[in-house]
């Protein structure tokens, strides 16, 4: 088993050193970084690079689960497709080392409680929705078009024939969403 080892810092000033001591202690052949950036985001040079790197039996190493990303979830859905490819993960810190049995177990239990967070937000979320409906406030952006320009793309394509297309791009409008506009008017 070949394993990579995946090391990041938020900003600039910090130091990677520490990391790398523990990640090349675990056995790490190769170890790919990113330094000065946030764990929020998963389109990291050194991350990618790392992910290109390992192939099935592989394990890729972290010295935290917060040096891959800040989102729970977001994590989950990176660890899943690793094992999907048979990709093992580990991270020092923590002890979770999905080729374990106890490390899996460990995962698991986060898969749910990361699961039980989407679904608390969802209803969260769904909620706030209906007293706001109820309050009478719209929910979603505001509609591109006005009464008038309505009126008037639906003339365009309805009396002179014009493409949806070419009315749309008139309006700055994707084409998809002047037929949602149109199909709303019309019912």
């Amino acid at each position: 088993m070949k394993k990579i080892g995946y090391a990041r810092v938020s900003t600039s000033d910090q130091n990677l050193d520490l990391q790398l001591s523990a990640l090349k202690t675990a056995g790490c052949t190769r170890v790919y970084t990113d330094q000065g950036v946030s764990g929020a985001e998963f389109e990291r040079d050194g991350l990618i690079k790392a992910l290109k790197a390992l192939q099935a039996g592989d394990m890729l190493v972290v010295w935290r689960l917060d040096r891959l990303g800040r989102s729970l979830v977001d994590l989950i859905t990176l660890i899943n497709d690793l094992a999907g490819k048979k990709i093992e993960f580990h991270s020092l810190t923590e002890a979770i080392d999905t080729s374990t049995s106890g490390g899996r177990l460990t995962f698991h239990i986060m898969g749910a409680m990361a699961e039980f967070e989407r679904a608390i937000i969802s209803e969260r979320t769904k909620a706030g929705m209906r007293v706001a409906r109820a309050r009478g406030s719209r929910i979603g952006r505001k509609p591109s078009l006005t009464e008038g320009d309505r009126i008037a793309a639906r003339l365009a394509i309805e009396e002179h024939g014009r493409t949806v297309s070419a009315v749309a791009a008139d309006y700055n409008v994707h084409p998809r969403s002047l037929i949602r506009i149109l199909k709303q008017d019309a019912s």
